[in-house]
């Protein structure tokens, strides 16, 4: 996916607008998510693992401001290597978004994470891409795709859901005033109209049948050391009482 294209508007007011809005609820997502490698399919202006504490975090796209530059539908990952993986608006805008959901599904550990940020088809954002007088320009030349169906392929490779939300209620006015006039869909959009957010966040762990958990080996030598003692310990006992029973074998008890 050319990312270059999308500059112009991100840098617009309006961009800005779902740039930092995005940011806020990233850093919050991606904080207290572990691991050893985590990824971010570049988006200019969006560093989304920057709250993250994994120690290996990389940016891979097509940009100039991607640390590593490939193709998305063919990432130089190793299979299963990769705990977190983010997708901010790159379903929508790839020509072939089964295929990349295929790819991250590769590269992601069992039990790993992807968040998935997109537009709302069904919101004001979606009404305005149907009515755009310029459908060929960023972001109303992008496939819009529903929440519905993000989760029914996720479902299908085997991802579970694990959390979601809706933001970026307010209309996609051009004019900073306008969008302020209108900023009370902000506050009150989770509570009245809690699907028709604009951008919805979307974050989902990777299952794998019959993998199972391996516990420490060292709980077994614990186990040994607290239990073996305390056996030899009963068995000694039981010795020392048949013992006293077989010297006094006619005494009665009293």
């Amino acid at each position: 996916m050319n990312t270059e294209h999308m500059i112009p508007w991100l840098d617009s007011t309006l961009g800005q607008y779902i740039l930092n809005q995005e940011q806020l609820i990233l850093d919050e997502a991606v904080a207290n998510v572990f691991g050893f490698h985590a990824l971010q399919l570049c988006l200019p202006g969006l560093d989304a693992l920057r709250a993250n504490r994994i120690p290996n975090r990389i940016r891979i796209g097509t940009s100039k401001e991607c640390q590593l530059q490939a193709d998305p539908l063919f990432l130089p990952i190793a299979s299963q290597s990769v705990d977190l993986v983010v997708l901010p608006h790159q379903l929508e805008f790839s020509q072939y978004p089964h295929a990349l959901l295929r790819e991250i599904d590769r590269i992601v550990v069992p039990e790993g994470r992807i968040i998935i940020t997109g537009f709302n088809p069904l919101s004001l954002w979606g009404v305005r891409q149907f009515f755009s007088w310029h459908p060929k320009t960023f972001p109303w030349s992008g496939d819009f795709i529903s929440l519905n169906r993000i989760k029914d392929w996720l479902s299908l490779l085997g991802f579970e859901l694990n959390a979601g939300r809706f933001f970026a209620y307010v209309p996609p006015f051009r004019s900073e005033q306008l969008r302020q006039r209108f900023r009370f869909m902000e506050l009150a959009g989770d509570r009245w109209w809690g699907v028709g957010g604009g951008v919805y966040f979307l974050e989902a762990i990777k299952r794998v049948q019959g993998v199972r958990l391996i516990t420490p080996r060292w709980q077994s030598s614990v186990k040994e050391k607290v239990l073996v003692p305390a056996v030899q310990s009963a068995s000694s006992q039981q010795e020392m009482s048949s013992k006293v029973v077989q010297l006094f074998p006619n005494q009665k008890n009293t």
